[in-house]
């Protein structure tokens, strides 16, 4: 299984995974011409994207998966209720390119498991996935509130882990935002902070843990050397050593990652 974050942040979120027999895309959250411009830097062709799975209906996450679906004939997998929210958003979509994945539940394509589950935060139904193919473990969680048991019970000893880390807490209450915005973020159906995230990866790791992405990150109340910072030092206090047990990376708003396999 290989994998790339075609793009994470407040202006929009894609993720692309492939195995041998079957390519994903999760979320759309570019516009059309962005996400065949994201794809082709990674050397991958639209036409050949099996599916597109939704996590919810944020523009950042949606913002061109009609013209998409459209333009490549893709079917969409979402839940009912995150459905009904997009309806209105991503313009028509034709009968046999809409598919239901509902939360807490698996589905298989071809040689990828999938299992979703979900998360609290601020829509419809939010939902995000771990993937399994050949016994390696894919996770992928994102805009969460906070990290409960049961997405433990999902995420725990995944092979590789892209996993929000939002803000800086600090950075966040002297910036700019006013307070119900960052009573928002902070709250439980808001987004977790480099702390919260590094303090859920020291529940989540297991001995096959090695690498881990740190995703929507707020352009204005974070920096990437500041989340690889904060996260490090979590992991450090468990006795880890990143670079040598495991690896961070960087993913950014406008930049794919390297295709990389788990």
């Amino acid at each position: 299984m290989r994998f790339s974050v075609l793009a994470s942040g407040s202006t929009g979120n894609a993720v692309y995974i492939e195995t041998e027999q079957q390519r994903l895309l999760i979320d759309c959250g570019l516009s059309g011409k962005k996400m065949q411009q994201l794809l082709d830097k990674v050397g991958k062709d639209p036409r050949e994207i099996d599916a597109i799975l939704v996590t919810h209906e944020h523009s950042d996450h949606i913002k061109g998966l009609g013209v998409f679906a459209r333009k490549f004939q893709t079917p969409i997998y979402a839940n009912a209720k995150t459905w009904q929210a997009m309806d209105g958003h991503i313009g028509d979509i034709a009968l046999d390119q809409k598919f239901t994945f509902e939360t807490d539940t698996s589905q298989t394509f071809a040689d990828i498991d999938v299992e979703s589950f979900g998360v609290s935060h601020d829509a419809a139904e939010p939902m995000f996935f771990v993937f399994h193919h050949n016994r390696k473990k894919l996770a992928l969680l994102t805009d969460l509130g906070y990290v409960s048991d049961r997405i433990h019970g999902y995420v725990r000893e995944s092979d590789a882990f892209i996993l929000e880390a939002n803000h800086d807490i600090q950075m966040l209450m002297m910036g700019r935002y006013p307070w119900n915005v960052k009573r928002r973020i902070l709250g439980d159906s808001g987004h977790i902070s480099n702390e919260d995230a590094g303090a859920a990866l020291t529940g989540f790791l297991g001995n096959t843990t090695k690498h881990i992405y740190l995703a929507h990150l707020s352009q204005d109340n974070n920096m990437k050397d500041l989340a690889r910072l904060s996260v490090q030092q979590k992991l450090e206090e468990i006795g880890l050593c990143v670079g040598r047990d495991l690896d961070l990376h960087d993913t950014d708003p406008k930049n794919p990652t390297p295709v990389a396999a788990v």
